[in-house]
Parts: C-alpha cells; sequence; structure tokens
C-alpha cells in the first residue's frame, strides 16, 4: 500500500548503502523522509540526488545523543555495518547498537509509532545450524574482535523485545544477510566491493582461507522491498525475520564470477582466515516468504552486473581511465562501455 503524503518516516543511518536506497523507496511511496547520519560510513554522495526534493530532509546527527523531532515511522539502520568499519572504532560500534537504539525507541515510545530495527545474521555468529533458522539462538564469540557488532546487535534486539512487552510498542526486527549493490563503500572491506574492485583495477584478489567458505548474496532492491513490507505488515508480526537470499555461493565461486564480469585478469591469491570468520552463512526465509510474501528475485549474476556498472563508473576518472590500477585487456562493461587498459 502506498504510504499517505502526510506520513513522515525517520530512516536512521540513511545516508548509508541500504538506507539511502530505503529513503528513495519511501521517497517513490509518497511519505516525507527524515534522513538523519552522522556521515561516519554513510556518505552525503549517497543521497545528493535527494536533496532538492521537497519531501526529504537531511539532518546530520548521532544516534547515540537523543533526537527531538515528530514522525509517524521509524527505520533505524543507524550502525557500522562492515568488520571493517566497526572494527575501527569498536567501543563507539556498540555505543551505537545499544544506546542508539534506546534512543530510538524512547523516541518511538513517546510518539506511539512504529519502529523496526536493522539487526544482522552476524548474532548467530559461526553457526552450527545450517541454514540458519530465527529459532537459532547463534555461536558468538562474545571477547573476539567482532563482538562489537555481534553483541550489540543482540542487545538491541534484547532492547526492542523489552520495550514491545513492558510498553506494548509495535516492532519490527529484520534480521538482515548479506547484501550488495550500488553505492557500497569501495573501501567498506566488504567481499564483493573487495572483489569487484580489486578485479577492475588489475589488482590480485584476495580469498580468505581455502575459498570454499559460503555466503548467501541479497541484491540490496530486493532487501528494501522486505524491510518495507515488514513494516507494512500487522502489528503482531514483530520478527525477527531473516531477509536474504537462500542461493549459496562460495567465495572462490564469487571470486571467478566477478573476474568473469569485469573482464580482468586479476588472479585469485588466498590469504590466511581472519578470526570468527563465519565457514557458512545462509538464511532459511521460510517466515519471511510465509508472513509477508516476500522473496528475492534478483540472481548473483545479474545484481553482480548492476554493482560492477556502479564501480566502473565510481573509479572511471574523467579522461575515461579506470583510477589507480595497473593494465588490464579493455573490455566492455556491464553498461556496455568499453574501458582502455591503464
Amino acid at each position: 500500500m502506498p504510504y499517505n503524503l502526510a506520513e513522515r518516516i525517520l530512516v536512521t543511518g540513511g545516508s548509508g548503502f541500504l538506507g539511502s536506497h530505503l529513503c528513495e523507496r519511501l521517497l517513490a511511496s509518497g511519505a516525507e523522509v527524515l534522513c538523519v547520519d552522522n556521515f561516519f560510513t554513510g556518505t552525503r554522495s549517497n543521497v545528493e540526488h535527494l536533496l532538492d526534493h521537497h519531501r526529504f530532509e537531511l539532518l546530520r546527527h548521532d544516534v547515540t545523543f537523543p533526537l527531538y523531532v515528530e514522525v509517524d515511522q521509524i527505520y533505524n539502520l543507524a550502525c557500522p555495518a562492515s568488520p571493517v568499519h566497526y572494527q575501527h572504532d569498536p567501543v563507539q560500534t556498540t555505543k551505537t547498537s545499544v544506546i542508539g537504539a534506546i534512543n530510538m525507541l524512547g523516541l518511538a515510545k513517546r510518539l506511539k509509532v512504529k519502529i523496526l530495527q536493522a539487526s544482522t545474521s552476524e548474532i548467530y555468529g559461526d553457526p552450527s545450524t545450517h541454514p540458519q533458522t530465527e529459532a537459532y539462538w547463534g555461536n558468538v564469540n562474545p571477547i573476539g574482535p567482532r563482538s562489537c557488532y555481534d553483541e550489540g546487535k543482540r542487545c538491541a534486539e534484547t532492547l526492542f523485545f523489552d520495550y514491545r512487552r513492558q510498553h506494548g510498542m509495535p516492532i519490527k526486527v529484520a534480521r538482515i544477510f548479506n547484501t550488495y549493490g550500488p553505492r557500497m563503500h569501495p573501501n567498506d572491506g566488504r567481499v564483493v566491493s573487495n572483489f569487484i574492485v580489486q578485479a577492475l583495477r588489475g589488482q590480485d584478489i584476495t580469498v580468505y582461507g581455502d575459498g570454499l567458505q559460503s555466503r548467501a548474496f541479497c541484491y540490496v532492491d530486493d532487501l528494501i522491498d522486505g524491510l518495507v513490507r515488514l513494516m507494512q505488515s500487522p502489528d503482531e508480526v514483530t520478527g525477527p525475520l531473516n531477509l536474504g537470499n537462500p542461493h549459496e555461493i562460495t567465495m572462490r565461486e564469487l571470486a571467478e564470477l566477478t573476474i568473469e564480469l569485469t573482464g580482468s585478469h586479476s588472479k585469485i591469491v588466498h590469504r590466511p582466515l581472519p578470526q570468527d570468520d563465519p565457514r557458512q552463512r545462509q538464511p532459511d526465509i521460510s517466515r519471511a516468504k510465509a508472513m509477508l510474501g516476500w522473496a528475492p528475485r534478483t540472481a548473483i549474476r545479474q545484481g553482480l552486473a548492476r554493482t560492477v556498472a556502479y564501480f566502473e563508473g565510481l573509479l572511471t576518472d574523467a579522461d575515461g581511465r579506470l583510477a589507480h590500477g595497473p593494465s588490464r585487456r579493455p573490455h566492455t562493461g556491464s553498461r556496455g562501455i568499453a574501458i582502455p587498459a591503464t
């Protein structure tokens, strides 16, 4: 159902990868959007094309501090989501997840509005069950280098359900699995952006471990559709709900597909597996299918081609040359543009 023109929606982390796509989707539905971000990992350029929209407002703010605004719904996406970013300042990462959740829940409680928490598949840790259902409690190292994010998100889920039990608040919790697409940060350390940037620059593609560890990648448009459907669902549908693509692919296969789609001469090299890096990650989305009528529709080859096209444009300078890369054979990019060797 389309949003009423009068409905005002707050998106925290709104200038980030997911947040910017969500802002676009909500504006297209007729909503007024208040995008809040402190620009730690989000960038103004992600929402620059929205700044002149009469129903869009951008506010620089850190959710670890209270926010006093009047809105009708809240999507809480604020938190660094890649290991490179969330391990840069782990204390701040935990504060963003926990204190940020408290502040946004307090705002939702005062306004008596629905609030959605963007949780993560990382709450499952290195899973001992496969695929992961929402009933699985996880296998998380509480004191490892990734725990600032894993445990921060787990605590945020606790807070959401405690507010639900104690105050009867309408809450939604989405457990987001690996998502990719345009506007990923080129230096976020995530595997899709890493592989594409390395391939486009003709660098060796770094695969950690034996490359047989698997992930399931969901294209951003599909993921945003799931978030909106969850927010629009009846109040009794609280989640947590897994949102992700159940199609598994190994890191080796992803590297080979990236080389094929970019036309790169990059070689695959192996490095030691990082601490606490999960061997497998695959969502069971049965509940999302049943409760939301949702399932991803974009195949990995199709979505990856669109993402390659985005990075081609991002990394290509004004003279049509790919920036900061050794020579590689010319090829036709996924937008049909010939990219010369450098």
